[in-house]
């Protein structure tokens, strides 16, 4: 999808989900073994391959990176949508229809209600295979909370059936 799809660019969207500092907790281990393990072991064995080294975990670390930034979990007033993807053959848009919506639920746990990192779920009333699931997102819980009550107004106002 083009970066005009993107929560930013939308002036009714609201984000009410990113990715947590937990998500990144994998990918800063992979930066100190690679950087710090690796990066060395190459020096001691030659500096072009030192260097090759060094620009590949850069690439990979920088890009995992801002994989996870790109991550948004956001709704307007057609229905809840994630947005995801930084090169442009990843970029993509998917989504959930309020009149399509059954329910937004977390999964609750000791982990997730230290790190405050949750796993969302917003379902679909008529199959799972287009259903959003997304992990580690920074303030779930209240994400969750915001998606239902947004719904139930619009119930209530007769805006969906």
């Amino acid at each position: 999808m083009e970066e005009d799809n993107s929560a930013k660019a939308s002036a009714n969207a609201h984000v009410v989900g990113v990715k947590s500092w937990i998500a990144y907790f994998g990918t800063l281990v992979l930066a100190a073994i690679l950087f710090f393990g690796l990066l060395p072991l190459a020096f001691m064995w030659n500096e072009i391959a030192a260097g090759v080294v060094f620009v590949v975990s850069a690439s990979l670390i920088g890009y995992r990176l801002l994989l996870l930034r790109s991550v948004q979990l956001y709704y307007d007033d057609v229905g809840v949508w994630t947005y995801s993807g930084i090169l442009p053959w990843k970029k993509g848009l998917t989504g959930v229809k309020w009149r399509d919506m059954d329910e937004a639920t977390f999964v609750p746990g000791f982990w997730s209600w230290l790190t405050g990192s949750y796993t969302v779920r917003i379902g679909h009333r008529f199959t799972k295979a287009n259903e959003i699931v997304l992990t580690n997102i920074a303030r779930g819980k209240a994400a969750v909370n915001t998606l239902n009550a947004y719904q139930q107004d619009l119930i209530r106002t007769n805006a969906i059936n």
